[in-house]
């Protein structure tokens, strides 16, 4: 059976650690594929708010759509354990980007990888609803 192979980047210019919530927690006893999925969302708003944008603006209607999603599950993670994401951005095009995450956490000394993901983002128009262009000073933020 083929496997989800994701190239991550050498470098990730943003980190940010999040708590493993009980609700994160599946009957398997471990953080369930979309709590993953959820904390590489709340990451990626961090990301972008840590660089001077939102998904959305308000003021010109225009945001990012997640276009897919690719994520390879490495490792277990549990309640009590604080998430390491690391995000970084690449692979821009002319209507957007593709971010890259890396999720570790750390447990007695001992660094485990949890899941490394990727989603690819498209710049969207919501008054024309239409893709929009990447802006060339968002690209230049981005590539930080």
């Amino acid at each position: 059976m083929a496997r989800i192979k994701i190239e991550l980047p050498a470098a990730f210019p943003f980190s940010i650690q999040i708590p493993v919530r009980i609700q994160d927690v599946n009957y398997g006893g471990h953080v369930g594929n979309d709590a993953i999925l959820s904390i590489m969302h709340e990451s990626r708003l961090q990301y972008l708010q840590s660089i001077g944008y939102k998904e959305l603006d308000l003021v010109t209607n225009t945001g990012l759509i997640m276009a897919d999603v690719a994520i390879a599950y490495k490792g277990e993670a549990f309640h009590g354990d604080v998430l390491m994401v690391e995000v970084a951005a690449g692979e821009f095009s002319t209507f957007g980007f593709e971010l890259f995450y890396r999720i570790t956490t750390n447990r007695a000394d001992k660094s485990h990888t949890i899941a490394e993901g990727k989603t690819g983002m498209v710049c969207f128009d919501y008054n024309t609803r239409k893709v929009a262009r990447l802006s060339p000073e968002m690209k230049a933020s981005l590539e930080k």
